[in-house]
């Protein structure tokens, strides 16, 4: 899987592209009244969610007027056809991809902002946006396996960060045994208590991911900051987490995820049934009516000792449908990009914490940076 592809190809992707063109147009036009690209898809994506039956509003000055505006996905490609593009950094890649993972949601229909970004007009003027960012060589190492020297696990201060970000400390084999049991149970549960439509209004448990009890742990951006601190799916912007290093032997089998045909042979090769109990969300984020598997990494544990999802990987695929084979159809949702999700003891948690704190953390503009001593 190239760059180009994987960016346009999944709609994490796509937002990223979309949130580095509106990024751009922010910087190059500052201090200018009106912002073209923002003000388009402000409105086709409200016009998008009105008519996808969404409860949304516009409220204060102009609200009446607004509600009334139409633009189209034809309208929005041609203002991104008109947007000037600004040079690629690093701090702008990590921004726009915190955005996109931040704007992840598997349990609800797409949003809007994603559904303009998928629509073939808006794609086309995407493609520019996709091969500003690989022409730079800033985006590389999103093709890049785990970094195995330099990995962190990310812990949140606050009292209600829930608890399926923090290790337990019991051994992984233990772990995966249980979580195996417990899926087994609840899929059994759900196919007598739950109904069969999958438009019924039911949800439970939406994430693919093993469970988040055994450690976790991703690699760094440019500044050394962990890559888990600023891409969080399902995030409630938390602002004060401790990272660690993750000591990893050069003897560990990874299993890389680089592309959907990846995820589809954990599920054939391990399969676990999930049909009964994710078919509600998984409908109403993908639209797919049939079975429902994710991989058995209870099983996948004899062979592998932990599973690295990358950045370009993570944008193409998350949220979307795998096709399995002609029954069944998975899809990956809890996953962080540049992830490594450990099913093994045999990696460890050091003891030096490092301290991170951000800014303006529900603003759409959140910053990490190292915590001063003491605070």
């Amino acid at each position: 899987m190239e760059l180009v592809g994987a960016l346009l190809g999944g709609r994490r992707g796509r937002r990223l592209l979309l949130e580095f063109a509106l990024e751009s147009e922010a910087i190059l036009l500052k201090g200018q009244a009106e912002l073209p690209l923002h003000g388009g898809i402000f409105y086709a994506s409200y016009r998008e969610d009105v008519a996808r039956g969404e409860a949304v509003s516009l409220f204060g000055p102009g609200a009446e007027e607004g509600r009334k505006i139409i633009v189209t996905a034809e309208d929005v490609a041609e203002l991104l056809a008109a947007t000037a593009l600004a040079p690629v950094t690093a701090g702008l890649l990590c921004e726009a991809l915190a955005r996109s993972v931040d704007t992840a949601r598997y349990w609800q229909p797409p949003e809007g902002t994603d559904v303009i970004a998928g629509s073939a007009p808006v794609r086309a003027q995407l493609a520019r946006v996709a091969q500003h960012l690989a022409a730079s060589g800033l985006a590389a190492w999103w093709m890049r396996t785990a970094a195995t020297g330099d990995q962190w696990h990310v812990e949140w201060e606050q009292a209600d960060a829930p608890g399926r970000w923090a290790p337990s400390g019991e051994p992984a084999a233990t772990v995966l045994a249980s979580w195996r049991k417990a899926a087994e149970i609840e899929e059994a549960r759900a196919a007598v208590e739950r109904p069969v439509d999958p438009a019924a209004n039911y949800g439970g448990e939406w994430w693919s991911m093993p469970p988040a009890q055994l450690l976790h742990s991703t690699g760094t951006f440019f500044d050394g900051s962990p890559v888990g601190l600023w891409c969080v799916e399902d995030g409630f912007g938390w602002d004060r987490a401790i990272a660690r290093r993750v000591e990893v032997p050069a003897s560990v089998r990874i299993f890389e995820i680089t592309d959907a045909s990846d995820w589809a042979q954990l599920c054939r090769s391990f399969p676990l049934e999930v049909t009964a109990q994710k078919r509600h969300d998984w409908y109403r984020t993908t639209g797919r009516v049939g079975s429902w598997v994710m991989p058995d990494f209870s099983r996948l544990a004899a062979d592998y000792d932990g599973v690295h999802l990358g950045v370009a990987a993570y944008l193409a695929m998350a949220g979307e449908v795998i096709e399995v084979d002609a029954e069944r159809a998975s899809v990956m949702a809890g996953w962080n990009p540049d992830g490594t999700r450990w099913l093994t003891d045999g990696v460890a948690l050091r003891d030096e914490e490092v301290a991170w704190e951000c800014a303006d953390a529900n603003s759409g503009n959140a910053t990490w940076t190292r915590a001063a001593q003491g605070s």
